[in-house]
């Protein structure tokens, strides 16, 4: 009887894998591609509309300020109203305010078309999560995450050439072509938004592509999973010096994540590169960083050793950086850069497996929240750290050291969480 309701719980996961992760992950597609996209913008625009590099830098960060003070309260809404809704809600208004941003005039407009697009996309990242560690099992958790995960370095794979694309509609019907990019990649959005209503169960129980036999094994099986002496307070979650140090290392993990996205085309520039180059060239790293990713997620599950994985991939990427300016060649930095993300995206379905280890429930949304949301503060001082020293050096190798450091940081920090409150973590290893 246990070898057969395994069986059915085994099926369930591949199904629910075939029906959930794709539709997520496209929206994560979509929302990368929403939040990063002016990088490439700013080939043109920063002419337009008279940015100068920090003022650029500042700007693009602010999406992050939005970002922030809504994460948690939006992880929290979620759980409330079922992901269904409050995801398709999420899609449906950052689309709107990512479109928008094309009709920005100045730095100020600008500046606010950011941080509303903030506001709206605040917790699908930690509520995709979240969601995903309700329907699957420890045992393939890292591989799922990495699966959706992946579309964080796919979205620039997509978005160098397709941007590249759009900026050569300048012109067409009056308006710039940043201005096509950032409409034309914005409203997709939208679209999935609505798909997402129809499309998405909150839970096992809901899914109409699952027997009921499959349906009561998933559910038994993920119940018995639940680790002794997890966290289901929401209040306690948000104190745990466990969350505070893996905040705290992952601000540091995400300076360098954003920092290389949003300058990455400029880098390119610099070095005297056509637009449709910079698209083509800048898709390579990221395309390196989904196979990494992918095959590392795999270690990641064999081994469950979730907070070591977490520290080598922030070392790995540290490494990258200081290759990626160790010597002035082109091919050294994207080889350097390359590395550099592989590290980076191999950390997040490490340190969102290790936070279910200890926290579950209302806990674990908010926390998970907690820790995307103030770590992505990263996403605002990372390029304008990269900025403020382009400006002063003349060059991007001081932000690439500057990068290298805090993945150093980030490496170094996260084994603290070992020294406290160590008894619940027993329920797994680290």
């Amino acid at each position: 009887m246990q070898s057969i309701a395994g069986s059915a719980s085994d099926n369930a996961v591949r199904t629910a894998a075939r029906h959930v992760i794709p539709l997520l992950a496209v929206g994560y597609i979509v929302s990368y591609i929403d939040r990063a996209n002016v990088g490439f913008a700013a080939l043109t625009m920063n002419r337009d509309l008279g940015l100068s590099a920090t003022q650029f830098g500042f700007a693009a960060g602010t999406f992050y300020f939005g970002y922030v003070l809504f994460e948690v309260p939006s992880n929290l809404a979620l759980r409330r109203f079922g992901a269904r809704r409050w995801l398709a809600r999420i899609m449906i208004s950052w689309g709107v305010a990512a479109a928008a941003t094309g009709l920005a005039v100045g730095p100020v407009s600008f500046s606010a078309c950011r941080f509303l697009t903030g506001v709206c996309e605040a917790g699908f990242y930690p509520g995709v999560m979240f969601y995903l560690s309700t329907w699957f099992p420890i045992d393939v958790r890292a591989r799922v995450f990495a699966w959706f995960n992946v579309a964080n370095p796919m979205s620039s794979v997509i978005s160098g050439p397709l941007s590249a694309a759009l900026l050569k509609m300048n012109g067409v019907g009056g308006l710039a072509g940043w201005r096509w990019l950032l409409l034309c990649e914005g409203l997709p959005a939208c679209a999935l938004g609505l798909y997402t209503l129809y499309a998405l169960p909150d839970r096992p129980r809901e899914a109409r592509w699952l027997t009921h036999e499959q349906k009561d094994a998933l559910e038994r099986r993920l119940s018995e999973e639940s680790p002794p002496g997890a966290s289901h307070d929401v209040w306690a979650a948000l104190r745990d010096p466990r969350v505070l140090i893996l905040t705290f290392s992952y601000f540091c993990l995400i300076v360098g994540v954003l920092g290389v996205t949003l300058w990455l085309p400029q880098m390119l520039k610099q070095r005297g590169l056509s637009t449709t180059a910079i698209g083509f060239t800048s898709a390579f790293p990221y395309l390196v960083a989904s196979i990494g990713m992918i095959a590392w997620s795999f270690h990641i599950d064999r081994s469950r050793a979730y907070l070591g994985n977490y520290v080598t991939g922030c070392a790995v990427a540290a490494g990258g950086f200081a290759l990626s300016v160790s010597v002035d060649s082109l091919p050294i930095m994207i080889a350097g850069i390359s590395l550099a993300l592989v590290g980076m995206n191999s950390c997040r379905p490490a340190i969102f497996s290790l936070l279910p280890r200890f926290l579950q429930g209302a806990a674990a949304a908010a926390g998970m929240a907690f820790v995307n949301s103030v770590g992505n503060l990263g996403g605002f001082f990372g390029p304008y750290m990269i900025g403020w020293l382009r400006d002063t050096t003349g060059s991007f190798t001081a932000g690439l050291y500057g990068l290298a450091g805090m993945l150093a940081l980030a490496a170094l920090s996260a084994p603290l969480i070992k020294h406290v409150r160590r008894e619940p973590l027993s329920a797994g290893r680290t």
